[in-house]
């Protein structure tokens, strides 16, 4: 059998493998709440960690610890901090409300690796012992939200804000590319005016700006920090300036500027940052649903749909019907957008059911934001490198949809009125004629005024066709 030790806490005592950096209450957090096998993500504990470092370096100016143990603290963080030690994290992501069994799970590993760093062993927590020290001036209160926000920043950098905005480029480029390609717009999925396909692709960028912009301004909440608040942001048991100097020291170590929140109260009871940081990646996504979707019909077919977009083909898209090729890219753009458009509505349930002085539902926040950022900058990625980038047009065939389309006939209207040209577009329609023809057999323009009102091209722009 492996070796254990024994720990005790305020709810008895418990054998705790000899191995593993946590403790007890961490040992209890794994037996009580084994439910989804999920663990905190990877900058979530990096933020954890600097929270403790910023903590424990804070403490030691304020004179509250001693310079020996903080030093030792401090130590162990950056190791974690390096990428050691990282399979001592156990706890469910779902857990105890409030994050208490993380951020224990989190003070146990410090003050193990502190102690040992010390030349004391593990399950000793002397000198350095996990709640008096580790947790030294904090409570799960204000340091899990804390971390919460922090790894939200940490994470939308790495791995949202360059893909999306490499997204945005790649739809300008594009749009850029096609701009002389003229093609037949679609309003209720039916014919409607030309248009160029370059004017399309330029607008998707255009959306994914403003779309970046909008979670730019939201994120600027997530820069307000409640700790040093620590049971109910009331600041019980911070030594004088302890507050003003970790948060400075967490912006040192982060490189975000932080400032700490003009009331530690408001900043511990609501969680609104979180909501609108997760809204606006709803938002993105919803947008990007509608553009995904439009580039799937766009390359519909390739023979019995739209098909004037041309996609990568990246995989056999059957297994029955040989050499289908799918929309592969799009499709998991789609489900990715779907999840976080579920984890948004999380999000905003557990903003909404904070209590008195209290959010517990951090925890659902903290995964559910930091899960959908990462799947979304990955999946962005992909959508870019995989799809976009490899579009090409079908030329011909956008061509002749413009010059085929009943919209043709709006340019009409100020020659001969609206309802005469409503009669030309059924005409058209009903013989499987082009508006061009109908007005050619019913002489209605002149082949001068055929050439300079019916040009598809200058329909494309701001103006009356003939008379600008």
């Amino acid at each position: 059998m492996a070796s254990s030790r024994l720990e005790k806490d305020s709810l008895g005592s418990r054998e705790i493998p000899e191995n593993v950096y946590y403790g007890i209450q961490t040992d209890r957090a794994v037996e009580n709440f084994p439910i989804s096998g999920l663990r905190a993500h990877p900058r979530f504990i990096d933020a954890y960690v600097f929270v403790k470092k910023a903590a424990a370096l804070a403490n030691a100016h304020a004179g509250a610890l001693d310079k020996k143990l903080a030093d030792a603290l401090v130590k162990a963080c950056d190791e974690i901090l390096s990428g050691k030690l990282r399979d001592h994290f156990p706890v469910d992501v779902f857990q105890m409300g409030a994050g208490t069994a993380l951020n224990m799970n989190l003070n146990e590993v410090l003050a193990n690796r502190a102690n040992e760093i010390l030349g004391s062993p593990k399950g000793s927590y002397k000198p350095v012992h996990p709640n008096d020290h580790a947790n030294m001036g904090q409570s799960t209160n204000d340091t899990f939200p804390t971390a919460m926000r922090l790894a939200g920043l940490l994470i939308l950098k790495e791995s949202v804000h360059g893909p999306l905005e490499a997204l945005e480029k790649s739809f300008q480029k594009k749009g850029r590319e096609f701009d002389g390609v003229l093609k037949s717009a679609r309003t209720h999925l039916q014919d409607a005016v030309p248009i160029r396909l370059g004017q399309e692709f330029a607008a998707y960028g255009e959306c994914l700006r403003k779309c970046r912009l909008s979670l730019e301004t939201a994120e600027k909440g997530l820069l307000e920090m409640g700790l040093g608040g620590s049971a109910a942001g009331t600041g019980l048991n911070t030594p004088k300036g302890y507050r003003e100097d970790v948060i400075k020291e967490l912006a040192r170590l982060t490189g975000f500027p932080l400032v700490p929140s003009k009331d530690m109260r408001e900043a511990m009871q609501s969680q609104r940052p979180m909501a609108e940081v997760s809204a606006s990646l709803r938002n993105l996504c919803l947008e990007l649903t509608r553009i995904v979707n439009d580039l799937r019909l766009l390359s519909s077919g390739p023979t019995t749909g739209m098909g004037e977009i041309n996609l990568p083909a990246m995989a056999p898209g059957s297994s029955i019907m040989p050499g289908k090729v799918n929309p592969s890219i799009l499709e998991m753009f789609n489900m990715v957008a779907f999840q976080v458009l579920g984890a948004d509505h999380v999000i905003a349930m557990a903003v909404q059911a904070g209590q008195l002085e209290l959010n517990v539902m951090a925890p659902a926040m903290a995964f559910n934001l930091n899960f959908s950022a990462t799947i979304l900058g990955n999946a962005l990625k992909v959508l870019k490198e995989k799809c976009v980038d490899g579009i090409t047009a079908d030329e011909a065939r956008c061509r002749h949809y413009a010059e085929s389309t009943m919209g043709l006939a709006t340019a009409l209207n100020a020659y001969i009125g609206y309802a005469q040209a409503a009669e030309v577009c059924k005409e058209a329609a009903k013989g499987h004629k082009t508006i061009v023809q109908v007005i050619r057999e019913r002489k209605l323009l002149t082949e001068e005024q055929i050439r300079t009102i019916m040009d598809p091209v200058k329909m494309t722009e701001p103006g009356i066709p003939g008379k600008d």
